[in-house]
């Protein structure tokens, strides 16, 4: 598989370059990235997290980052895409989880809170190292501000309940004991598109990272999509290709491999 007209790369965080288990990056994925960088690639971060719990990587900053699975994207200086969920869905999604006795957190650009706490809820935010913030402001927040994402916890047999009446909102997951809710005309490949059009480039020209069933439509709107071997099977289902485990330092092995950088001593 020939990378040589590769000029954009993006990157989910959580199970592609955090591994789940030992929560950080390893020294040679990070250089990976620094390394990547000295080659003039434009690096992107595709991922569920808010603008405010993306991760700092020591020496080495994005060009851009897909942030809420790919509702609110920008760089340094701007905005490139937006797409917030409607008041009436927001309010319909967190009446619906009440109905099924799951608290949510919503979240802004700005700020997350939460309506309450469960066990998958607190699990959920723990992968990411962050607290569930419980908010006597969330009602106002709902009302007024704009919400580009809810999370819940959840199993699969629960997303038809959490969607019920809403007009424009879709489940995104990457894990199976918790939701992201977006809008349905949003995700990671309709930020993808939006980003690439942002530098005028085309889909061939653009390689993608990911493990979980949220990057599904990540690595198809890409021209090489890879999985990560820790990756779901529905997502190796669609793949282009599968590098090594993200705590085996995947990504740096596919790099050397297909000659995006040189071999890290």
């Amino acid at each position: 598989m020939s990378l040589e007209n590769i000029k954009i790369i993006f990157f989910d965080i959580d199970g592609t370059l955090i591994d789940i288990h030992s929560r950080k990056i390893t020294e040679r994925t990070l250089k990976t990235l620094i390394r990547l960088r000295e080659r003039n690639f434009i690096l992107c971060l595709s991922t569920g997290r808010s603008p405010m719990t993306v991760p700092h990587f020591e020496g080495w900053k994005p060009d851009v980052y897909l942030t809420f699975n790919g509702s609110y994207c920008y760089d340094g200086q701007q905005v490139i895409y937006k797409n917030p969920l409607s008041t009436a869905d927001a309010k319909r999604i967190v009446k619906n989880a009440a109905s099924i006795n799951r608290p949510v957190s919503a979240a802004t650009p700005e700020k997350l809170a939460a309506n309450g706490k469960d066990e998958d809820l607190v699990k959920y935010f723990a992968l990411a190292k962050l607290d569930v913030d419980v908010s006597d402001d969330f009602g106002e927040m709902i009302e007024n501000d704009e919400i580009y994402q809810i999370m819940s916890g959840g199993r699969e047999s629960e997303y038809p309940a959490f969607l019920q009446d809403v007009e424009n909102a879709k489940i995104a997951a990457w894990w199976d004991r918790a939701v992201d809710i977006i809008p349905a005309d949003s995700g990671k490949g309709v930020g993808i598109e939006h980003v690439l059009a942002h530098y005028h480039l085309k889909k061939e020209e653009a390689l993608a990272f990911g493990d979980g069933n949220n990057d599904i439509e990540m690595l198809q709107a890409v021209g090489t999509g890879v999985a990560m071997e820790n990756g779901s099977d529905e997502l190796k289902a669609v793949a282009d290709d599968i590098c090594g485990h993200a705590a085996e330092d995947g990504v740096y092995h596919y790099c050397v491999k297909h000659g995006l950088i040189e071999e890290i001593e």
